[in-house]
């Protein structure tokens, strides 16, 4: 049976998108269906052939998925969107809405030379690139404000936000005041930010991200080397933020103090409404890490318990191995501890050295990694960590304990000094620590507790890559189907990618039905294959041409549209990316229009 709309202005449809197995974001049985495409949404689902009369394009998707835009909730492009919003690394894997203002950071009201000491080091974006940025597009002074600007750019994909608490703190107190243990906001401060979070509640903000996590280290010179602002923030002024997420049902992005059981305790318990509504929780993050392989056991549980209880809490997971890449020792997991802290803390390369060849610094490095006690992130193992390049190319894919050893015995922690000292940043290595496991990713993917999210993406330009991560979990389901052990079907899956966050989040977005705005990617399953485990790399302009890494599976995604208008197709991108916008701004509990494009111009159209 057909099922199909008016025609208009003499043309019927759009886009015609032929033959495809189709999701609709739900979780519903997938169908061979023909979509029509018109003004910028889906106006057709059939199970017939539809009248291409006039129609200036027309896809054959024929042994292919046709499915809803995927959703990233995780991303750090706060600074990206501003110098590049075309946000191609995201699109070209499908991704059509990612979610900025995570981790507590934001560019909605810090000036430019805090907003580079707050993304530089935590994130590992050039903190130079993050103040001109700033400094060049900064136009705005409130949330609507912001709103527009990001509108008036050639957006990509689809933006969501939180509001950051760093941020708005930051702004508020200053960035020296609001990192001080001995410092709190006044009561006018306070007042300042509670306004701040209530107009972007209003404007269509997703909620507040804030940060408890104390190995975050900010960049600069006055501040350098302290945690976040949000990090300072005692539980009243907590408590009161709070308050105004759980009145407007908005949600609270948090990363625990992981050294701290209350710190994650409390962050658990306060999704629980008991006598108040509850407080949706989004937390960092469910991870088979190798330091702890047991820990994984009690997160899904314990945020199931939460929920039966009347909560409303999950965990965000990647859904892949977390695989880092490191240049000498820059990589943010060395924060973590006092030594890997205090050389990341030197900027100058001549001090750095310098420490590094201290002998006292030395015993402290080797007494600190071989310390068992405390919660890490990083397994601290150099014989779990790979060489992947380096001018001696004779240690190539050797472990750093594996050139100890055949370098006399010597200690894995002063092989690796060793190399860094004679190699410097040439020297790249690479170490998994987390998500190594596949058979707790599968049961991690199923867990009712668990939101698909935690990309990074826009974030660490050098050390990792997951922008792709929505296509892996569909290898991963897609290769257990077809091997007789499912333990997920595929409609689940996209449904977990797509409406599932769509939902909880309230954004117009993840469904793929009659009416729904047209955001849609085409997957081919055949290449669903290793492709999508190789890096490559990539030149980045807008920050001085940092070569950063990218996953590169351009078979594996025949087409993305963004708002009924192809952004990319065969793995490239069209003439609009970059250049015209397709994405806007998704208000969170708002019905979103369409664009599109009437004598040249951007129009909405409800």
């Amino acid at each position: 049976m057909a099922i199909a709309g008016l025609f208009y202005g003499g043309v019927s449809y759009d886009t015609i998108i032929r033959n495809g197995l189709w999701f609709d974001g739900t979780g519903a049985p997938s169908a061979i269906r023909n979509l029509g495409i018109r003004a910028g949404r889906v106006v057709a689902v059939s199970e017939d052939d539809l009248d291409a009369t006039g129609c200036p394009q027309v896809i054959d998707a024929t042994g292919k998925w046709v499915m809803p835009g995927m959703l990233d909730i995780h991303t750090h492009y706060d600074v990206e969107v501003l110098n590049g919003p075309a946000l191609a690394e995201s699109l070209r894997h499908g991704v059509t809405t990612v979610m900025l203002g995570s981790c507590s950071l934001s560019t909605v009201h810090v000036d430019a030379s805090d907003a580079g000491d707050i993304f530089g080091r935590v994130e590992a974006i050039p903190r130079d690139h993050v103040i001109a940025a700033v400094e060049e597009h900064k136009t705005w002074s409130n949330c609507e404000q912001y709103i527009q600007a990001l509108e008036s750019r050639p957006l990509g994909p689809n933006i969501a936000a939180f509001i950051g608490h760093s941020d708005m703190r930051a702004a508020t107190m200053g960035l020296d005041r609001a990192t001080r243990k001995d410092q709190r906001p006044t009561e006018a401060e306070q007042a300042q930010m509670e306004c701040w979070l209530s107009e972007a509640l209003e404007a269509g903000f997703v909620g507040m991200s804030s940060q408890q996590l104390l190995f975050d280290k900010l960049d600069g010179d006055v501040c350098r080397s302290r945690t976040l602002p949000s990090t300072y923030a005692k539980p009243r002024e907590l408590r009161r933020l709070k308050a105004l997420l759980r009145r407007a049902g908005r949600v609270l992005q948090s990363g625990p103090d992981i050294e701290n059981p209350l710190n994650l305790g409390s962050q658990l318990a306060q999704s629980l409404g008991l006598i108040r509504n509850p407080l949706k929780t989004s937390l960092l993050s469910a991870a088979d890490v190798k330091s702890n392989p047991y820990s994984i056991h009690a997160l899904g549980p314990a945020a199931r318990l939460v929920n039966r209880l009347g909560g409303n809490f999950r965990w965000q997971h990647l859904p892949v191995p977390f695989e880092v890449y490191a240049d000498g020792i820059d990589l943010v997991v060395f924060e973590e501890f006092g030594a890997g802290a205090a050389a990341l803390h030197l900027r100058d390369e001549v001090e750095r050295n310098e420490l590094m060849r201290d002998a006292a610094y030395r015993r402290r490095f080797r007494k600190e990694y071989e310390s068992k006690l405390g919660i890490r992130v990083w397994q601290r193992d150099f014989f779990d960590a790979e060489i992947v390049a380096c001018p001696d190319t004779s240690i190539v894919g050797k472990s750093f304990g594996l050139v100890g050893q055949e370098r006399g015995g010597v200690h894995p922690v002063d092989a690796f000094l060793d190399l860094v000292l004679e190699h410097g940043t040439a020297l790249r290595w690479r170490t998994t620590i987390s998500n190594h496991r596949p058979e707790v990713l599968k049961k991690l993917a199923a867990d009712s507790g668990i939101q698909m999210g935690f990309s990074d993406a826009g974030a660490h330009l050098r050390n990792m890559a997951f922008y792709n991560m929505g296509l892996r979990l569909l290898r991963h389901v897609y290769s257990a189907e077809r091997a007789g052990k499912p333990f997920m079907t595929v409609e689940h899956a996209v449904h977990r990618l797509t409406g599932e966050l769509a939902d909880w989040y309230r954004l117009d977005a993840g469904h793929l039905r009659i009416g729904d705005r047209a955001d849609i990617v085409i997957v081919d399953p055949a290449h669903l294959d290793d492709s999508l485990d190789r890096y490559a790399e990539e030149r980045v302009d807008h920050y001085g041409g940092l070569s950063r890494m990218v996953n590169r599976n351009d078979d594996t995604v025949s087409g993305v549209f963004v708002g009924g208008r192809a952004v990319f197709l065969d793995g490239k991108p069209t003439h609009l990316v970059g250049k015209r916008r397709t994405g806007r701004f998704l208000r969170a509990a708002h019905k979103a229009p369409a664009l599109v494009e009437q004598e040249g111009e951007l129009a909405s159209v409800g």
